[in-house]
């Protein structure tokens, strides 16, 4: 967990925040409007009313990241992902979100949500991902709709644009070409570590210059991806027959992290929006930003063949001898 410092208001030390004061500030800057017609954003657990003195800032809402919020004595949780994307009957605390709710109340917590909206929006989601690549000439990946007026955001329309949406997804250059081994690299480098590390369907020497990147699963971009010109396009949860068929089909290299890893570096950039704003209106939180690792898989063993009969060669259909043991006595399908 890292804290971050307060940004000071002008002309005092500042009145403390409301919670309804951080929900319009974050609101302002990841529009409700913005989001998708199934997700769920905004507050839902907690009183407007109640005065904040800490924000804490995590991608899951995970009983874990509660009991940390609580710990710390925040005001007001601010995740990533819903608690509850699918209509709930109760919150008892036989079960886990009845157990985030219970722990947040208890600690006088609110919760909210910037999910879809925070993925289109600037300084969002994916500009924080390009950011955290080193991406130069960052622009969106597709197309956005204005939130006022339903029209697509036009070419050169600045991302600045209050009611305009930017799009899903991100692409830009790096600062020079690189191997995708020397990128994969860099990927490792700047995002946290969970068990499943970096995957990458290209060969290790292919040159890499224009990459194209979507936080979460964005596997439905690599089309847009490979007509842009991306080199490599970066997303997460990576499903075997898409990546399949995109391989098949796609100039692209599909580079696969973390789901969680990939939408953590926003928390820093929603943390320091809030800080921001809330200055502009001389208030002030502390902020605090979780290193809990929400990420569900813990652990990670590459295979290896226990002897060269194990393991056949490339391309070549495997013998009697050579398939595993499960496999032996199974009909070749191929």
């Amino acid at each position: 967990m890292t804290d971050l410092p307060n940004a000071a208001p002008a002309g005092g030390a500042g009145r403390p925040a409301t919670v309804a004061d951080c929900v319009a500030a974050l609101e302002e800057a990841y529009p409700p409007g913005f989001a998708e017609s199934w997700d769920a954003v905004g507050l839902s657990v907690g009183e407007p009313g109640a005065t904040v003195g800490r924000v804490h800032f995590a991608v899951d809402p995970t009983v874990e990241v509660a009991a940390e919020a609580a710990a710390l004595g925040a005001g007001l949780l601010v995740t990533h992902h819903p608690l509850f994307l699918r209509g709930v009957h109760g919150v008892a605390t036989t079960t886990a979100g009845g157990r985030v709710v219970t722990t947040l109340i208890r600690a006088g917590a609110a919760l909210f949500t910037a999910h879809t909206n925070a993925d289109v929006a600037c300084r969002g989601v994916n500009d924080a991902l390009a950011a955290a690549l080193g991406l130069l000439d960052v622009r969106p990946l597709a197309e956005g709709r204005s939130l006022t007026e339903g029209r697509s955001l036009t070419e050169g329309s600045s991302l600045t644009e209050g009611t305009a949406n930017p799009g899903l997804g991100r692409i830009g250059e790096l600062p020079a070409v690189e191997p995708l081994s020397a990128f994969c690299a860099r990927v490792a480098g700047a995002l946290p570590a969970p068990a499943a590390g970096v995957r990458a369907t290209g060969d290790p020497d292919r040159p890499v210059r224009r990459v194209a990147v979507c936080g979460g699963s964005g596997g439905e971009l690599a089309g847009a991806a490979a007509a842009a010109g991306a080199d490599v396009f970066l997303t997460a949860d990576g499903r075997h027959h898409h990546v399949l068929d995109a391989v098949a089909a796609l100039p692209v290299t599909i580079v696969d992290v973390a789901h969680w890893a990939s939408e953590w570096p926003w928390l820093d950039y929603a943390a320091e929006r809030l800080t921001t704003a809330l200055a502009a209106h001389g208030r002030t939180v502390v902020t605090s930003v979780s290193t809990l690792v929400t990420d569900p898989w813990r652990l990670h063993l590459p295979t290896a063949p226990a002897d060269d009969t194990a393991s056949p060669a490339a391309g070549a259909p495997a013998t009697e001898t050579q398939k595993s043991p499960a496999c032996r006595g199974v009909p070749d399908i191929r």
